[in-house]
């Protein structure tokens, strides 16, 4: 679809460039005219009759209708303006850090890539369909007159002829494309390709966010596991000196705290790095510094909205790969019929058959894209209601271990417990709400994601 797009704004454009060069090669010419709402064909060489005989011309326009005296032009009431909805205020963010509900806006803003495309979309857009219908008609009748100079010349046979005769067909049917939608149509496709294309970007950018403040989080994790190994090493190296452990007891301890390291710094490398592609995305400086700020949490409002069937109504229209897979359907539902007829729908012959087969084809991908979505799409529902729960439990363990570690405090004031039982209940706290953070994290990125299938028909 896409090709014949291009195809035809490219026949399009040919036919403007030939306008001014085939008027002139036909100045002292007759030739047909062609109204903007019908288009003559033009007679072959060996006509005799002047084709300039039997065209229509354009009408001029009619003038507007006069008013009469002592008319009130001011009875008529002012239409009642709808109330637009309240656009939310955009907050910037401090400098040198991001949230994740400015990301898209700042990647729509400052990222190149949106902004070609944003360009492409809007040169679409421009197009203004009745001038260019007016423009084809013109260049229709500039190659019209180029050819009866031909003819009058007795050069009706020659490759200059030839060409002209191909530009004519490549015109008239965009000519007739256009007037008939079906160029607008294309240019509506391409418009919504672009767009998809667009949110495939800022989905990207977001996914991007999300695994940094996971990577973000697992760095926690492993400064914990440091301290941890850190105090379990003076330990060792205590018992070591008083001759309770082996001296291959502490290297081994000690070489599994230089593999911790060197994983820490390869996760900060790649922190670093994700973060410059998290600025790129949004066209700031480089640096890899930036800050991001904590998700929104999802709550229980948003989680109770979700209706699975209508979602999944709202996402099936939406989504643009099932666009495109009924376009292909239909493309090969129409060969099929050209072929149909253009071979009397004989079986034996094998063009008609290839084409009946096709369309065959594309039907089951179609239904097979369908079911694909759909089952995508209810997973991704049952996995935000699992993740749900997992929150829940993870929310649960956390408060059983701040009171334990509440009582590891009483305990250690008295007396009766060591410093190390008091930081060993104080990590177990700080693993607990780590793994709140995590299960944060997945509920938030599978609840995105099934709102970017439902709103937008993505499927991550």
């Amino acid at each position: 679809m896409k090709q014949r797009t291009t195809a035809l704004l490219t026949a399009g454009a040919l036919a403007l460039s030939l306008l001014g060069a085939t008027v002139l090669a036909a100045e002292d010419t007759s030739a047909p005219d062609i109204s903007s709402g019908q288009v003559e064909q033009l007679p072959s060489a060996s006509s005799e009759e002047d084709p300039a005989s039997s065209t229509e011309k354009l009408p001029p326009p009619e003038a507007p209708p006069a008013e009469e005296d002592g008319e009130d032009t001011q009875d008529t009431e002012p239409e009642e303006e709808e109330p637009e909805e309240p656009v939310e205020e955009y907050i910037p963010d401090p400098v040198g850090s991001i949230s994740f509900g400015n990301l898209e806006h700042r990647m729509r803003e400052g990222n190149l890539n949106m902004l070609a495309l944003e360009e492409n979309i809007q040169v679409i857009k421009s197009f203004d369909y009745d001038k260019m219908q007016e423009d084809l008609r013109q260049a229709l009748n500039g190659i019209a007159n180029a050819q009866w100079g031909l003819i009058i010349m007795q050069q009706g046979d020659s490759y200059a002829a030839a060409v002209l005769s191909q530009q004519y067909d490549a015109t008239r049917k965009t000519f007739d494309d256009l007037k008939d939608g079906k160029l607008q149509a294309d240019n509506a496709d391409l418009v919504r390709q672009l767009e998809n294309a667009q949110n495939q970007v800022v989905m990207a950018g977001e996914a991007l966010y999300i695994a940094l403040l996971d990577m973000e989080r697992s760095g926690k994790t492993l400064e914990r596991n440091l301290s941890t190994l850190d105090r379990s090493l003076k330990e060792l190296e205590l018992r070591y000196e008083l001759g309770h452990i082996s001296y291959q007891t502490l290297k081994q301890t000690q070489a599994g705290r230089t593999s911790l390291l060197s994983g820490q710094q390869t996760l900060n490398s790649n922190i670093d790095s994700y973060k410059m592609q998290l600025e790129l995305l949004i066209g700031a400086e480089l640096t890899g510094n930036i800050r991001l700020a904590a998700l929104p949490q999802v709550t229980n409002e948003e989680l109770a909205a979700m209706d699975l069937e209508a979602d999944l109504q709202a996402a099936k229209e939406a989504s643009y790969s099932l666009y495109e897979a009924r376009q292909t359907v239909e493309d090969a539902e129409d060969d099929y019929k050209d072929a149909g007829r253009k071979y009397n729908y004989n079986e034996k012959r094998y063009e008609y058959v290839q084409a009946q087969h096709q369309w065959q084809a594309a039907q089951y991908t179609y239904h097979a894209a369908v079911q694909s979505f759909e089952m995508s799409l209810r997973t991704l529902y049952l996995q935000v209601k699992d993740y749900k729960q997992v929150l829940t439990a993870a929310r649960n363990a956390l408060a059983v271990e701040e009171d334990s570690y509440s009582v590891a405090q009483v305990k250690y004031k008295q007396g009766r417990l060591s410093q190390n039982a008091l930081l060993e209940a104080e990590d177990k706290v700080k693993e607990a709400r780590e793994t709140v953070d995590g299960a944060s994290i997945d509920l938030f990125t599978a609840y995105h994601n099934y709102r970017w299938a439902v709103d937008y028909g993505i499927l991550n």
